[in-house]
């Protein structure tokens, strides 16, 4: 029983040796357009970096995908337009400006707009708010018989019930 959980866990850790490497031996004139194309797209795991920089396991295939291209004589334009036909706009890092993108394009001016816009009001209500008037004569003396420990109950007006008038 032993030898077989054995066997088991052996033949499961190998899935994790499955991930293909980069290649070997590289063409220099193919390993230049891969950075080139690389830097220009996206990786989806990541996501705040190039396919040329990062290690993640996409990351490589999507590398080893461009080279099987390159190798195929297709044009950089062809490869890229593969990647959006099968990753869609995001996998690009400058996205076209288009239906599909414009909250790419334009969020960021939008969220800044309404920050400024945000700052503009609470400023102006500020600036409108009474700045720390002092209270009126009669007021100002039951706040210092409250803090003289003098007088604890509020006068009679003020302890009046609601609804009764």
């Amino acid at each position: 029983m032993k030898a077989l959980v054995a066997a088991l866990v052996l033949a499961v850790s190998t899935c994790a040796f499955g991930q293909a490497d980069e290649v070997a031996h590289p063409d220099a004139r193919v390993e230049q357009r891969l950075k080139t194309l690389g830097e220009e797209l996206r990786c989806l795991v990541c996501q705040n970096q190039t396919i040329a920089e990062s290690n993640a396991p996409l990351a490589l295939d999507l590398r080893n995908q461009i080279r099987e291209q390159v190798a195929q004589g297709r044009s950089d334009k062809q490869i890229r337009a593969y990647m959006v036909a099968r990753y869609g706009d995001f996998v690009l890092y400058r996205p076209p400006f288009k239906a599909t993108t414009v909250f790419l394009w334009l969020g960021p001016f939008v969220l800044l707009a309404i920050g400024i816009g945000t700052m503009v009001v609470i400023v102006r209500r500020r600036r409108l708010a009474p700045s720390g008037e002092p209270a009126p004569p009669p007021r100002r003396a039951q706040i210092a018989a409250l803090l003289e420990g003098g007088e604890s109950a509020p006068p009679r007006a003020a302890r009046r019930k609601p609804g009764r008038d």
